[in-house]
């Protein structure tokens, strides 16, 4: 046949088996059950300190012992993953720990107990999540499929912390703050009930030694950093115990790297870190998600401090974010699949820039409801364009057995994104906040909206992603002109 006769034509990506769909569900469902645990106590603090007799000064650590360890531990439980096997590891995060430290946090009576299940809690995120990811990306080859699910998932993940705390509020209203715990219970039982027979095990052949040095030093620099930063933005950043814990995390990721350079079997592959597509793809992440997770609480103090709204309109507009982030996990893999995950980046965090800076003139008028509602949908479509296109691209070109760790570096972005993103603004709302709080975050937005076109700027500049792999199916293929099929 000439090669006259022969043209191109888009093909449908592959579709998933019943297993594959099953997996996608089960994964999923694990990873919005974790990232609403992210937010779902927010408005249930004042009423578990009541009930459990804590101060309002240790009420934060009822967020903060959950977020040191999520992010905290995420990169070593992603290589363990790589070398134990990601199916264990993520059934033993859902069983051992986010199906027993939810239960024990629900029937706690004492503070004690209920920051010991919350350091549970954060310790099964850092097992799942990255585990689950890593799952997905080795289920899929890189292309439209993997992209499609990293989509879902990514969608998920934000829509999960924005209507965290419309959940919270409703639970806590109807029922008790008890049941935001008792739910994870139940969504254990089903996980573990289905995802033996739809994840696939896999661990390395050789199985290497851990670099326990590594996995130490790192652990505590993620800790001090988020610790750190978690003060700032309480006590403000000239408090000894906000900057102290970050100097501290900076000498200990310098530490950190000089372990991997030297280590025969190091836990970060210094060759890894120095792609540009890791390095530069978890970047943007890390921002994607403090720039937008970072808005819901000046957007809270705005409607409810400002605007006068009560805590149920609230959480309705926060979910209204939500469906803007689902939106957003859909169409990120069409954006991708007709241009590139930088591209989608790039897209994703200008139209984001663009969408958050007409809040930054926001007045103390009930008119402005309308505009909100429209910009802040338009911001978190765009936020899950730019998440998706870096969770694709930090995790591309990849070999198999290194998708735990390039997966935890990914997640770890992203938690540590969400710690960072609410004590910064928060800290930029205490300085500005003069008579009022109005010009507080009207900074605090303004300064979101510029962290958003600077980060597009750099992702320009200096992201380059790999070459695509021989082994991707193509999404073209020839087809006879005189016989074309639909």
């Amino acid at each position: 046949m000439s090669l006259n006769n022969l043209d191109t034509q888009p093909t449908a990506p592959p579709r998933m088996t019943t297993r594959q769909r099953l997996a996608v569900i089960v994964l999923l469902t694990a990873n919005f059950t974790l990232a609403v645990d992210f937010s779902v106590l927010g408005v249930a603090l004042p009423h578990i300190g009541a009930d459990l007799g804590f101060s309002t000064a240790n009420l934060q650590w009822i967020i903060t012992a959950f977020a040191l360890c999520a992010a905290g531990f995420t990169l070593f439980f992603g290589r363990v993953a790589d070398l134990f096997g990601r199916k264990r590891m993520f059934l033993a995060g859902i069983v051992l720990l986010l199906g027993v430290a939810s239960l024990a946090a629900g029937l706690a009576q004492e503070p004690v107990l209920l920051l010991a299940a919350r350091v549970g809690q954060g310790l099964a995120t850092a097992m799942v999540t990255p585990a689950a990811l890593s799952l997905l990306t080795t289920t899929f080859p890189e292309g439209p499929a993997r992209s499609r699910v990293l989509g879902l998932s990514g969608a998920l993940m934000a829509a999960g912390f924005t209507t965290g705390s419309a959940l919270g509020g409703l639970l806590t209203g109807a029922v008790s703050w008890r049941w935001a715990f008792y739910i994870n219970v139940i969504v254990a039982i089903l996980v573990l009930a289905s995802a033996p027979f739809a994840l696939d095990d896999n661990r390395a052949e050789q199985r290497p030694r851990l670099d326990a040095p590594g996995a130490i030093s790192v652990t505590l620099a993620l800790v001090a950093l988020v610790y750190g930063i978690t003060r700032a933005g309480e006590s403000g950043w000239a408090d000894p115990l906000a900057w102290g814990p970050i100097a501290a995390a900076i000498v200990l990721f310098a530490i950190f790297l000089g372990i991997e350079s030297r280590a025969a079997e190091p836990l970060v592959s210094p060759s890894l870190l120095k792609r540009s597509n890791i390095a530069w793809g978890n970047f943007a992440g890390l921002l994607a998600f403090a720039t937008w997770t970072g808005m819901v609480f000046p957007l809270t103090l705005y409607l409810q401090e400002v605007l006068r709204y009560n805590p149920i309109s609230t959480g309705m507009i926060f979910a209204w974010l939500g469906i803007g982030t689902v939106t957003g996990g859909l169409i990120a893999p069409k954006v991708i699949g007709r241009t590139s995950s930088k591209t989608a980046i790039i897209i994703g965090l200008l139209v984001q820039a663009a969408a958050t800076l007409p809040l930054a003139f926001v007045a103390d008028s009930r008119g402005w409801l309308i505009p909100l509602l429209a910009v802040v949908f338009i911001g978190g479509v765009s936020n899950l364009v730019a998440i998706v296109g870096y969770t694709v691209t930090s995790t591309s070109g990849v070999p198999a057995d290194q998708q735990g760790l390039a997966t935890g570096l990914v997640t770890m972005s992203q938690q540590v994104g969400i710690a960072l993103g609410t004590p910064v603004m928060s800290a930029l709302i205490a300085s500005f906040a003069t008579t009022s709080l109005l010009p507080g975050i009207r900074v605090a937005i303004g300064v979101n909206a510029a962290i958003c076109l600077v980060t597009a700027l750099l992702i320009v500049l200096f992201l380059k992603i790999p070459t695509l792999p021989a082994t991707w199916p193509s999404t073209r293929v020839p087809v006879n002109l005189s016989k074309r099929h639909n």
